[in-house]
């Protein structure tokens, strides 16, 4: 076994080099900022270049997934710079072609559900908490926006509208998570080892390439709209600023209403 190590991730490769796993390592919450960001994207340019590689699983130290996105990153002043960059991280993810597997416990947040639902399968503890609750804060999820929607069809707009908690039995009723299992790691390595490693590694990425074609298109053609519409008008609104502040300051938000 190989591993790479960084502050903030870490990534270790298994099964004769056809298995990468990739942790979040900054508990509590694994906070997804811009450190986070670029050791993400590096390393999945790498799995890219690697012929070999037929999975990959994506997990979270300690007892969470992820809280999602930093929240201080959403602030005026750094989310057109954090924003697009955790986009092309995302896309870069879902355009690998290679099975993917977010295998989550505890809270799996905003920006964390973003990242796991661009995976192929979803496992999870009983325990598991989901969310896309970026509405709570005065904005919105513009990942989410197309990938819960690809995932669980009109059921996503609930959860991108109200922002609020599914318990993993929800969340595998909705058809967002693929397996509950206490150790769910373990599950999805017996899976992996069952169902994928006999397979043709260059097979598999065409049939992950032709089966992620209508996501393709929405991550081409809808994101850099969604995007913008996000960085130029409501980032404009007093309530995009004013839900960003309040959370950080933990305290209720004072919106005024305006602009939509």
């Amino acid at each position: 076994m190989t591993a790479q190590v960084t502050e903030k991730v870490q990534c270790s490769h298994s099964e004769e080099g056809q298995l990468l796993r990739v942790e979040l390592h900054s508990p509590k919450g694994n906070v997804i900022d811009l450190d986070v960001i670029h050791a993400l994207s590096a390393i999945w340019k790498d799995a890219k270049k690697n012929p070999r590689l037929k999975a990959l699983m994506l997990c979270g130290a300690g007892e969470h997934f992820s809280f999602g996105a930093s929240v201080p990153e959403h602030r005026a002043d750094q989310v057109g710079q954090m924003l697009p960059l955790f986009h092309q991280c995302v896309r870069a993810l879902c355009e690998l072609n290679i099975p993917s597997f977010a295998i989550l416990h505890g809270s799996c947040l905003g920006g964390g559900l973003e990242l796991a639902a661009g995976c192929t399968y979803l496992y999870a503890t009983p325990g598991a908490k989901l969310a896309q609750p970026e509405i709570k804060l005065g904005v919105f999820a513009p990942l989410g926006s197309i990938l819960l929607p690809w995932r669980i069809g009109g059921r996503a707009l609930d959860l991108l509208v109200s922002g609020r908690t599914l318990a993993a039995l929800e969340a595998k009723e909705l058809g967002l998570l693929s397996v509950i299992e206490p150790e769910p790691e373990v599950a999805c390595l017996a899976f992996i080892r069952k169902h994928i490693l006999p397979l043709s590694a260059s097979s598999l990425r065409f049939a992950e390439r032709v089966a992620r074609r209508s996501l393709a298109r929405a991550l081409n053609e809808d994101l850099p709209a969604i995007e913008k519409l996000y960085l130029e008008e409501l980032m404009a609104t007093p309530d995009a600023s004013e839900g960003i502040e309040a959370f950080l300051a933990k305290r209720p938000p004072r919106y005024q209403g305006e602009g939509g």
